[in-house]
């Protein structure tokens, strides 16, 4: 097989794997993996709607007027080992209404499950770790004990840490279990969260970085620079971090010169801070679940046809007939480690913000480095639709 456009990227310097980052993150901080991704959004009832007939989540607990709470609506769904909690204001005051009117619908927390949340927030904040919530213990009643902790990141971003080891209801102390919850869309693989991507201003990204290995002990996993995320007009940087079981990934992006706007600059002028600009969700059939998401209406990026030209020569077999590749719009790359297949959705909102990603993996651990010029082309496409590159 010829060289990859991955590898030929990398032999110019500008894409660099440690495959050592795993064995180098440090164990003060032990991560048991992602127990939920909180956004703050207009409508919650609306939210989880949209999630549930379209990508295939069930509610499975609700909070809001019905269980005493005053200010806020907060549905949780669940799909395999993702849980994603979609919670609005039921008041024009208050820190979540301000949220959504400066930043429209986004990620506000990222939270990590762990076996002592108290030990966690003590391990960060005396490392640096600005404080949004000290440690509580969650009382549940019958159901037992939740203990949480919360610290910030960048922009309004937080990360809370969970441990559920003495709770057993179906949430948290305040939600009320769904029973009969309405059917969700079938024929979908989501199976987790594969990685969580933060875009911060020019010249922040290293900033972070730093934050990462020194408060809660990451590691540099890979680093792209303007030299491959780069087009005629527009560029970016990024550099992933990963905890040292590999569960948790976080690539963070910042802007680039170039000749036009990038894509990361697009998202702070519209979201207006830093913040979570995608998350990919692992599956192990993208074929049926794109297909699938398609269907439902799920509106994702579409990439031309020189790009299936080549793709055989570049990437070899994948498993998947170029033509049903092409078909749907899927993108594939392959590194010295495997292969794997993606494909990114259009803003999932009225900003042209936050977005998905749906991703399987054959052995890779890369993020697709060979398709990032032609991605990167067919965002820039969008950008010029709306106006904004």
């Amino acid at each position: 097989m010829t060289e990859t456009l991955a590898q030929a990227a990398a032999n110019q310097a500008g894409a660099r794997m440690d495959t050592d980052a795993y064995a180098r993150a440090s164990d003060f901080l032990p991560l048991n993996g992602i127990d939920h991704i909180e956004f703050w959004v207009g409508n919650a009832r609306q939210a989880a709607a949209y999630y549930r007939t379209l990508w295939g989540f069930t509610p499975v607990a609700f909070s809001g007027l019905e269980t005493m709470v005053r200010d806020r609506a907060s549905y949780i769904m669940v799909r395999d080992d993702i849980r994603f909690v979609f919670t609005a204001p039921l008041t024009p005051d208050g820190e979540i209404a301000e949220h959504v009117r400066a930043h429209g619908d986004g990620v506000h927390d990222i939270a990590f499950s762990v076996d002592d949340a108290a030990s966690a927030w003590h391990e960060t904040t005396t490392r640096g770790a600005v404080s949004a919530l000290e440690p509580t213990d969650l009382e549940g009643g019958e159901d037992g004990v939740l203990r949480k902790a919360s610290i910030r990141t960048y922009g309004e971003t937080l990360h809370s840490f969970v441990d559920r080891r003495d709770y057993h209801g179906v949430f948290a102390p305040g939600y009320r279990r769904i029973k009969d919850p309405p059917r969700a869309a079938e024929g979908l693989r989501l199976l987790e969260v594969d990685h969580c991507v933060g875009n911060v201003a020019l010249g922040e990204m290293d900033r972070y970085v730093d934050y990462y290995r020194d408060v809660l002990g990451f590691a540099q996993l890979i680093h792209y620079d303007d030299k491959v995320i780069h087009t005629d007009f527009s560029a970016l940087m990024s550099k992933v971090m990963t905890n040292g079981n590999g569960r948790i990934k976080f690539p963070i992006n910042e802007p680039a010169e170039g000749k036009k706007k990038s894509q990361i600059q697009e998202y702070l002028d519209w979201y207006r801070a830093p913040g979570c600009q995608h998350i990919a969700l692992r599956t192990d059939d993208i074929v049926g679940t794109v297909r699938r998401l398609r269907e439902n209406g799920v509106e994702f990026l579409g990439m031309p046809h020189e790009y299936y030209a080549t793709l055989a020569d570049r990437v070899g077999d994948v498993g998947v007939p170029m033509d049903t590749l092409e078909a749907l719009g899927i993108e594939a790359d392959r590194d010295e480690e495997g292969y794997l297949l993606q494909i990114f959705t259009r803003p999932v909102q009225d900003r042209p913000t936050f977005f998905f990603e749906i991703i399987e993996r054959h052995g890779s651990r890369g993020f697709g480095v060979g398709n990032f010029k032609a991605l990167f082309e067919a965002i820039e496409r969008e950008q010029a639709k709306r106006g904004n590159l």
